[in-house]
């Protein structure tokens, strides 16, 4: 059976919601619980009731869109992905994952499919760690990952707790909610353009680890207070961010990054030392231990910096997670999907982490990539080719198919 994915209405939907922004076009900032990604949501759960799927909220804001299959005891067959987005992103980041995933549901009702079990759309909230810190809320609470109690602790940066947005408590899914969960995405990353092939079939994703480091030192007048007495905190904080980058090239081993993406600055005058400094970083390796070894030796580099220059430190773990192996069946699904396309495709890892990292703990999980002009993401700048976009979203719906017969 072919299926026919409606390209243009695709775009479009990818188009409209682009609009739903806090930024100017072309960049994308999307904050979740902001009344921007709330309109969002409220134009995407209309979507999915337009197309005939039966749509409901938990308590936090995932989204579940469910085409009923004929066996409604059944487990369900599961896919899709986010559409929050950083400050100043792209527009394809987790929403081709969504809208690709509408599309291709869409595409096997056009063909008369009748699935056995249903297939679900499940859109997660808070995919990106820009409001809590902390990323992949949703799809922690779904999974069990992250307590209920656990998750009222979080606040954002004016101190909002996330009970002021919704109820985390209770959230896990059932055992065998779903019988697979599968994530259309864009690379993220240059080697499907650079080899050339279409598709890519992922089989595991990094480990991420988060880390929030505190260092206060002593303020002072810029002009007054002489160099031998300084205990400037912007400088501890220097060396640590120096001692990250070190660390990460020190394993030798391609897939270890590292990444101090936080530096808050107080009291943020020129002319005055600063006295408190707050930064957060992103370690992620395929391999466990070895991801952990970079944790341990930034730890060290903060104890060691606080000592050398008379600092307090504080270092905090917020997440250390696992890698997921994406499961061997599903692999072998995407892979009869892609050569029923006729279009090249590759295994490989991913080094962006995802949703479907903690989906992975409930359920048989895997990815499907499609390429992504220069590898380039979270910036304005992303794009994927309406071509590419197409191909992922028919590549998907003859995997759904498969699983739901």
């Amino acid at each position: 059976m072919d299926f026919e994915i409606d390209g243009a209405r695709l775009l479009s939907e990818l188009e409209t919601l682009a609009t739903f922004s806090d930024s100017a076009a072309p960049a994308i900032t999307r904050i979740v619980y902001s009344e921007t990604d709330r309109k969002a949501r409220a134009w995407l759960k209309d979507l999915c009731s337009q197309s005939g799927l039966a749509v409901r909220e938990d308590a936090i804001g995932n989204l579940f869109a469910r085409w009923h299959g004929t066996d409604p005891d059944a487990a369900a067959v599961g896919t899709g992905s986010h559409i929050d987005a950083i400050p100043n992103a792209g527009k394809y980041d987790g929403t081709v994952g969504v809208l690709g995933a509408l599309a291709a549901i869409r595409a096997l009702r056009a063909a008369q499919f009748t699935p056995r079990k249903s297939i679900e759309l499940l859109v997660f909230i808070s995919e990106e760690p820009t409001r809590f810190g902390i990323g992949c809320l949703g799809s922690r609470l779904l999974s069990g990952a992250l307590s209920g109690a656990a998750a009222k602790r979080l606040t954002d940066r004016a101190g909002k707790p996330l009970e002021d947005f919704g109820d985390p408590e209770n959230l896990a899914l059932p055992t065998n909610y779903y019988a697979s969960f599968i994530e259309l995405h864009i690379e993220q990353g240059p080697i499907l353009e650079k080899t050339g092939a279409a598709l890519g079939i992922v089989t595991g994703i990094a480990a991420p680890a988060a880390l929030r480091v505190l260092i206060d030192g002593e303020g002072g007048h810029a002009g007054a207070v002489l160099m031998p007495d300084r205990r400037d905190a912007l400088l501890g904080a220097a060396e640590i961010a120096l001692a990250v980058e070190a660390a990460a090239r020190a394993t030798g081993a391609i897939d270890t990054v590292a990444t101090t993406g936080v530096c808050e600055v107080s009291p943020g005058a020129v002319n005055s030392i600063p006295s408190h400094v707050k930064l957060e970083i992103d370690i992620r390796d395929t391999d466990l231990a070895r991801r952990d070894a970079v944790v341990k030796a930034v730890i060290q580099a903060c104890e060691t910096t606080a000592a050398q220059r008379k600092l307090q430190v504080k270092t905090e773990i917020l997440n250390a997670d696992a890698p997921a192996a994406c499961d061997p069946q599903l692999i072998e699904v995407l892979t009869e999907a892609c050569r029923a396309e006729r279009k090249g495709f590759q295994r490989m890892v991913s080094r962006a982490y995802h949703d479907s990292l903690f989906m992975s703990r409930i359920a048989p999980t895997a990815m499907l990539f499609t390429p992504c002009r220069g590898g380039v993401s979270h910036r304005p700048d992303e794009y994927a080719s309406a071509e590419d976009i197409v191909t992922g979203a028919r590549t998907l719906a003859r995997a759904l198919a498969k699983l739901a017969a």
